[in-house]
């Protein structure tokens, strides 16, 4: 592994970190506050930023997005991507240990996964030479796959939200557009500028849809998908409109294994949860419960 590629995975690692914790903050604070409208973004915006506890994690967030671009000078998209994928784990851990949400089952299942692809990542850069970044991609095929990632992520902020867990749709929709805004700056650095002014278009439509979110759904739900869906895509973009090549020995199949994970991991959190049946006992004590007062009911209209 050479010197910048290594700078270019403890650049991402601290952005995981910092974006995680970021969010965690955020959705601590937004879940609080009244409900955010996108009919009135002014008032959303105030409620927002005129709470120092949200303003922190926004803050914090927005160094681990510092530190994110700094990656990409350094390092592959999709290397750089995969690495940053690791932070579910931190937000796992900020929500079950800070926060003492519970998780269940399922969603410390998406969690594992989620890492094991970060393990494997790691594995597949063992032995590897220089890191070739690919190349500077075809602007038409780039501003095809912004324009998608735009359309899918309108789909899922509407109605596909129904058919997942409260919140999650709006978090994918979020990743969409984040990870739309990823590949936009991965470009411009490349060279193409006139994919500058998606950055904080793509950027900024995330992130409303996230603080939306945050008030219908658990923090994995919402900002775990979201982190999953922003770092997973962009690995896949980089390796067909970058053209960042893959290993073709077993290097390359831990990497693909890689971006399964993360597919994986965030179809496990999005799961809608099944309400737990009634037991028979407790639902014949309601039904007696019922039946009660009416009776009585009835014997006082007669006296």
């Amino acid at each position: 592994m050479t010197g910048r590629l290594a700078l270019s995975l403890l650049l991402a690692l601290a952005s995981a970190f910092a974006l995680n914790w970021g969010f965690y903050r955020q959705h601590a604070r937004a879940s609080a506050l009244p409900r955010l409208s996108p009919r009135h973004p002014l008032r959303a915006l105030a409620l927002l930023f005129s709470d120092p506890r949200w303003l922190s994690g926004f803050l914090v967030g927005i160094l681990g997005w510092g530190l994110y671009i700094l990656a990409l000078e350094f390092g592959p998209l999709s290397l750089v991507q995969a690495t940053s994928a690791g932070g579910i784990g931190v937000l796992a851990l900020l929500v079950w240990h800070w926060g003492g949400v519970p998780l269940a089952r399922r969603e410390w299942a998406g969690v594992g996964v989620s890492m094991v692809g970060l393990l494997a990542l790691g594995l597949s850069l063992i032995g590897s030479g220089a890191a070739q970044a690919g190349s500077r991609g075809s602007w038409p095929a780039i501003a095809v796959w912004i324009a998608a990632s735009a359309a899918v992520a309108a789909v899922f902020a509407g109605p596909a939200g129904r058919v997942v867990a409260p919140g999650a749709g709006l978090g994918i929709g979020a990743g969409l557009l984040y990870s739309a805004g990823d590949v936009a700056t991965k470009a411009a650095v490349a060279g193409w500028l006139l994919f500058a002014p998606v950055v904080p278009t793509a950027s900024g439509l995330g992130f409303a849809l996230l603080q939306m979110g945050f008030q219908r759904g658990k923090a994995l739900a919402t900002a775990g998908v979201s982190t999953l869906v922003t770092n997973g895509l962009p690995i896949a973009a980089g390796m067909v409109l970058f053209h960042e090549p893959v290993p073709a020995d077993v290097r390359g199949v831990l990497r693909v294994l890689a971006f399964v994970a993360a597919v994986v991991g965030a179809a496990l959190l999005t799961r809608p949860e099944q309400p737990a049946p009634a037991a028979p006992g407790r639902r014949a004590g309601a039904l007696r419960r019922v039946r009660r007062p009416s009776r009585g009911w009835a014997r006082r209209g007669r006296t």
